[in-house]
């Protein structure tokens, strides 16, 4: 049983003693990072979140603090009292490596078996046992570090907002399930039998409610849900930073989310973020980057062929442009020495994109080599080398299809090549760029009707209103994303403030009055009592901490997070319930197979 503080007092984070602490009398406590026995000598490594400080214990010292550090192993949780001295060996890979504790006294607070992972810096270890045993990871300095960079970037958020005007209001969990997007994650109801709450996937609504509440600017760093197929870099349960503003235009909005990265990134990083940032319209993004998330730390750019090969009788490319399909390429820059292998693989790649694959065009020592060559006429090859800028030494990758295939093959395939060639390794850039212009529908094979490209409230662009009823596919939206370096890091709109647009929008949609109603009545009613322009944005706050501290996995910057397939392995959740529960809420599990989806 471990020993009581009885009084005792800490007087020093571990990280923080330096020289002009020397000759003090200090009381440390932490974790044993290190001990080492020299036989008249120990030493003992003791750790915080702060860092680490060397205590040295001694017979000619204190002859019982001496016999009973030698009884100390690794992760024993001590409290160590001493005066600090100078170090006669200096450690200068560390902050406290001029100075050490001449330890007088020692207690031992908590004893600890051998963990079953190392806590150390850059842990090699499978995921899953660092899940496993999480509040183990969570001991290791880089993984203290990220959740501290976390909070220190939330206070910043906070200052700033208040600073700006905004009020923190906090709105629901639990509350109506509208789907018109992801998964609801539900929770019933004990008093209501056959009735659900939702989680929140975000708080949309209750947002646009505040701004016809009158007040303002609101702001929240809140949990939203989403039960969706996991990917490797998402979360059932993520943390969002949430605005909104009323009385605003597109401009307000873009201006003062400017203003918070840059002082983010100059508290968090010392960084001092140029602003405005760049913009480019969705059409624009697409057309050259094939992404509406484009990295534009690098080139690769596509470039359309339509008009080269217009009456081609390469039947290929023929068929595609005749069934008004594209026809478009990147040119690999100095990627001509790569071999068939490789560009089969490339050609494999897209296809997980519903390409069909790709032709190829390599400038090598002053020759064209290409299996499509022979298929082409002199001056449609010359067209393409000139349109692409090929130069000896580069490969030109052609894919041909539906539009919405070629852009979205073609974008990831310029990542993938960057990603191969090292084109952005050791690359330091921040890269920040509006997207604005969205289309505000998209049509949904799988639903067979139009759906929201964002969500049913975002405002579509004025100028476009009067073609909402006849083309609706080519309206725009005043949505707009900021993306960094490929990623989205946030997306927002102007909103929605008329009733009669809004039940026209559903209407678009497929809704009949009765079910929009039904869903989304208590915004529609509120409308009718004077809402405000209004509009605003959400950041995904994960993603957010994943650049602040330099790593790719998500799972690095959440306490607790959940593995791929939405379990928690530290508490194995989710689990099995009691019967009586399950009567209490008038359930019966009817099969418990796990669904793969």
């Amino acid at each position: 049983m471990g020993e009581k503080l009885e009084g005792l007092k800490r007087t020093h984070m571990c990280g923080v003693l330096n020289e002009s602490n020397i000759g003090e009398n200090v009381t440390v406590m932490g974790w044993v990072q290190r001990k080492r026995n020299l036989g008249s000598l120990i030493f003992i490594d003791l750790r915080d979140r702060t860092g680490i400080i060397q205590a040295v214990f001694g017979n000619e010292i204190n002859k019982e603090a001496f016999e009973k550090a030698d009884r100390v192993k690794s992760e024993y949780v001590l409290a160590i009292t001493g005066n600090l001295v100078k170090r006669s060996s200096p450690n200068y890979d560390i902050p406290t490596g001029m100075v050490e504790i001449s330890a007088k006294s020692i207690k031992i607070l908590s004893e600890s078996e051998t963990p079953p992972i190392y806590i150390k810096e850059g842990l090699d270890a499978s995921e899953g046992i660092r899940l496993k045993y999480r509040y183990l990871d969570l001991r290791r300095p880089d993984m203290q570090r990220n959740l501290i960079v976390r909070y220190k970037t939330s206070k910043v958020i906070r200052d700033f907002m208040d600073e700006n005007g905004f009020l923190d209001i906090e709105t629901p969990m639990l509350t109506k399930s509208t789907p018109e997007g992801a998964r609801d994650y539900l929770v019933p109801s004990r008093i209501f039998h056959g009735q659900f709450y939702a989680l929140p996937q975000s708080p949309q609504l209750f947002k646009q409610l505040l701004m016809i509440s009158g007040y303002d600017r609101y702001y929240q760093i809140v949990r939203c849900f989403r039960d969706e197929d996991l990917r490797a870099n998402r979360q059932p349960e993520f943390t969002q930073v949430d605005m909104e503003m009323s009385f605003v235009d597109i401009e307000d909005v873009i201006e003062i989310n400017e203003r918070l990265i840059k002082k983010i990134f100059k508290e968090i990083l010392g960084m001092n973020v140029k602003i405005p940032f760049d913009r480019i319209t969705y059409k624009e993004a697409m057309e050259r980057f094939g992404s509406d998330k484009p990295d534009t730390r690098f080139k690769m750019e596509l470039k359309c062929l339509n008009d080269i090969l217009k009456g081609t009788g390469f039947k290929v490319f023929k068929d595609v442009l005749d069934s008004k399909g594209d026809v478009r390429a990147i040119n690999a820059k100095g990627c001509a020495n790569f071999g068939r292998k490789e560009i089969d693989r490339l050609s494999e790649f897209v296809k997980t994109f519903k390409a069909k694959g790709l032709a190829w065009i390599a400038l090598k020592g002053g020759e064209i080599k290409s299996p499509i060559a022979k298929y082409l006429t002199q001056e449609e090859l010359n067209g393409i080398l000139e349109r692409m800028d090929a130069k000896d030494g580069d490969l030109v990758l052609i894919c041909a299809g539906k539009p919405k295939v070629v852009f979205s093959s073609l974008g990831q395939l310029r990542i993938e090549i960057a990603k191969k060639t090292g084109l952005l390794k050791d690359n330091k850039e921040f890269n920040f760029i509006w997207v604005t212009e969205f289309p505000l529908l998209e049509y949904s094979e799988e639903e067979g009707r139009l759906v929201a490209v964002h969500h049913p409230f975002t405002a579509p662009m004025d100028e476009d209103l009067d073609i909402l009823d006849t083309a609706p596919e080519k309206v725009r939206s005043k949505a707009y994303d900021i993306v960094l370096n490929g990623e989205e890091l946030g997306g927002g709109s102007i909103r929605i403030n008329d009733i009669k647009l809004q039940e026209k929008m559903f209407k678009v949609l497929g809704f009949t009055m009765e079910r929009a109603w039904e869903r989304f009545g208590f915004l529609l009613e509120a409308f009718k009592y004077g809402a405000p322009p209004h509009g605003g944005l959400a950041y995904g706050f994960d993603r957010m901490i994943m650049f602040l501290v330099n790593t790719d996995n998500i799972r690095d910057v959440i306490a607790f997070p959940k593995t791929k397939d939405a379990s928690c392995l530290l508490t194995n959740a989710p689990s099995s319930v009691d019967e009586s529960q399950l009567k209490e809420l008038g359930i019966s599990i009817v099969g418990k197979e796990k669904i793969n989806s």
